[in-house]
């Protein structure tokens, strides 16, 4: 007869990770502490071998998939899938929606019961001012049209999928007073910072992971209120950095500042980092 503890065994889902980078693994890592199940997938055999190393299961996985690939991903045989990969647009790929499209197709063939989309507030671009998730998208702008397109495939799948828009991510090794090179200047010196911190999106998409949240799109950002250009002097400063370079003539920008009401309002989790000038103060703590 099975006891208390196996029947809470049971109970927990198994988590398929596609794209086991440097979000990826650290919500692995906390899956693997809470004992639950997971397979990680990446696109290189030098990062497969990190993620073995880890005491991680996991295969190759290269995006988008050949139209007449019949592999059977062990991936698609979890219960929830953790799509976490970047879109990689700055670096000119138009592929991303394809990508999507391959984690969708396989998705729907397999059990798997959520998927839960790790994407960007850069799918505001072209807003000044508060925005949140019923802000009209600006989709005239092709980022933003590649990126809305991502969201809704993951959205088509069922009612519990998860588009989770996360501001710019920090942590262990992006620590934010080592983002400038030298000579660059910084834009828009008065526009707030949208950033958020790596632990606190791992615990909320733990929390989708584990808890039965309401699926949908959210925003997560910390919620701090602080210009790009004061943030950015204290983070170089303790950094041992120069002091970045601010473009004066766009200090009349004011740049989007994003809301992430909608995420704190359902979700247990209450954010370590919301004050990232404190983070910054301790670095060896993150």
């Amino acid at each position: 007869m099975a006891n208390k503890q196996d029947a809470i065994n049971i109970k927990k889902p198994s988590v398929g990770i596609i794209g086991c980078g440097w979000l990826g693994l650290a919500l692995a890592k906390k899956c693997l502490e809470k004992s639950i199940n997971v397979i990680a997938t990446t696109q290189s055999e030098t990062s497969l071998t990190t993620v073995k190393a880890h005491g991680l299961h996991g295969h190759l996985l290269s995006l988008p998939l050949a139209p007449n690939d019949t592999n059977q991903y062990a991936v698609f045989d979890q219960d929830i899938l953790i799509v976490c990969f970047p879109p990689k647009l700055r670096n000119g790929q138009k592929n991303y929606v394809q990508k999507i499209k391959n984690i969708v197709k396989f998705s729907k063939n397999s059990h798997v019961r959520k998927v839960v989309l790790i994407s960007t507030t850069a799918v505001y671009q072209g807003h000044t001012g508060e925005v949140d998730e019923n802000t009209p998208l600006k989709l005239d702008i092709e980022k933003v049209a590649i990126l809305a397109q991502a969201e809704q495939q993951i959205c088509s799948i069922n009612d519990d999928c998860v588009v989770l828009r996360c501001a710019g991510l920090v942590g262990p090794e992006r620590y934010p007073g080592n983002f400038f090179t030298k000579g660059k200047v910084v834009k828009s010196p008065n526009a707030y910072v949208n950033l958020v911190h790596q632990f606190d999106v791992v615990e909320q998409i733990f929390a989708f992971i584990t808890q039965q949240l309401p699926g949908g799109i959210y925003n997560c950002v910390s919620e701090m209120q602080v210009t790009k250009q004061h943030f950015y002097e204290i983070a170089a400063k303790l950094a041992g950095k120069p002091s970045p370079v601010f473009d004066q003539l766009s200090e009349l920008d004011l740049g989007k500042y994003v809301l992430a009401n909608k995420l704190r309002q359902i979700s247990p989790v209450q954010h370590q980092y919301d004050d990232l000038i404190a983070w910054l103060s301790t670095p060896q703590n993150d």
